[in-house]
């Protein structure tokens, strides 16, 4: 029988299987480093699969490592599982972890016979806390020698347009008093944010049309009647690489001593996640996706402008540590990533094809590289190790 066969054979057996663990992680939607629950689905589905599955690894509590194969070769699959605050799957990694897990499970069987080792990756925390780019630091992605993942989206592209960006949080402290009887004793820390955000605004007419600034007030004061003695907020910091980047987040930080000057409130910065870089996407593993995902009715919108579309990822620092890829799936709806109305959409009937539409696209590109010699000797020639 052909392999491409047997593979989809062996996906459908799970079928069912899968788009459970797909609604199952949706309608539990948990944020960023507390996906206990959608992390330890996805360990059980996979250890129930014959994977070798290791929880909690890189001291990250719903991090995870499976293994299946042994051979000489070895593919990572990385899955997500968190959601975003407020609007649950909203990005649709519910789709990601089940086409990760189905990946796995359709690989494992025939992992020795094609020379492959399989290893799904659990990354909690991509929402901004950078959980594979500590899982890259503390040794999660050793033994490496290329990452996959995909993504629901509005479009179909066998690539995913990105931003490097450095998420800061903001946080002004100056001198409660009574804003009406005794005003001129107070410091007002959020005064100190609305001049920091004028001047922000006015930023944006002198950079890049790549760049981008946004942020939210996290907390604004207590009550009108007292003067805010604390102000924070939570900044994204964008640009089309990571010097670039490097540049605009000091016009930025520049912005917010504005507004610490002018009231005279204390300012401090928290760098409190680590910055996500551009993508760089392997050329050679993405011409073999794209074949493979066309053999099953997958083919690429046309875009005129991809900066329109592009979003971060920690993924990005994982593409410029080994060869990766990572493809979008478009799906049947006129929202977009981070709206609710893509939350509702990601447990559709259309989502439950991109679970399997996902899951065999990357199991067949696997089966395409060690059909590609000049793309398997290349992968082999380098093994990516921490350090």
């Amino acid at each position: 029988m052909d392999v491409r066969q047997q593979l989809a054979d062996h996906l459908d057996a799970r079928r069912d299987e899968l788009v459970a663990l797909s609604h199952a992680i949706h309608g539990d939607a948990e944020v960023a480093y507390e996906e206990h629950r959608s992390s330890r689905r996805v360990a059980d589905a996979l250890a129930d699969g014959g994977f070798d599955v290791r929880t909690g690894v890189c001291d990250l509590d719903t991090a995870l490592i499976a293994t299946a194969g042994s051979g000489p070769l070895h593919l990572g699959i990385c899955a997500e599982y968190d959601a975003l605050p407020g609007i649950g799957h909203a990005c649709g990694h519910n789709i990601i972890a089940a086409a990760a897990v189905g990946a796995g499970l359709t690989l494992a069987p025939l992992a020795d016979e094609l020379g492959l080792t399989v290893t799904v990756l659990g990354t909690p925390a991509e929402e901004g806390g950078g959980g594979k780019i500590l899982m890259l630091e503390r040794g999660g992605f050793d033994g490496l020698h290329a990452a996959m993942m995909v993504h629901p989206a509005p479009i179909e592209s066998s690539t995913f347009p990105c931003l490097a960006v450095q998420h800061i949080d903001i946080r002004y402290h100056g001198r409660s008093a009574h804003a009406s009887a005794f005003p001129q004793l107070g410091i007002n820390a959020a005064d100190a944010m609305t001049v920091a955000q004028v001047a922000v605004g006015l930023l944006r007419q002198h950079i890049e049309a790549t760049d981008r600034i946004h942020g939210i007030i996290t907390h604004g004061g207590d009550a009108p009647n007292i003067v805010p003695e604390r102000t924070e907020g939570r900044w994204s910091v964008r640009s089309a690489t990571l010097d670039e980047l490097g540049d605009l987040v000091p016009r930025v930080r520049r912005c917010f001593e504005a507004g610490a000057l002018a009231t005279g409130a204390e300012l401090t910065f928290d760098d409190r996640r680590p910055a996500y870089s551009e993508f760089r996407h392997d050329e050679g593993l993405v011409a073999l996706y794209e074949r493979e995902a066309a053999e099953l009715g997958r083919h690429p919108d046309a875009v005129d402008d991809a900066t329109e579309l592009a979003g971060s990822t920690d993924m990005a620092n994982v593409s410029l540590t080994m060869p990766a890829i990572h493809p979008m799936l478009k799906l049947d709806t006129t929202a977009v990533n981070h709206q609710p109305e893509f939350t509702a959409a990601c447990v559709t009937p259309d989502a439950d094809r991109a679970v399997r539409d996902g899951a065999l696209a990357m199991a067949r590109t696997a089966v395409a590289i060690t059909e590609a010699p000049d793309v398997r000797d290349r992968l082999l020639a380098r093994t990516f190790r921490a350090g």
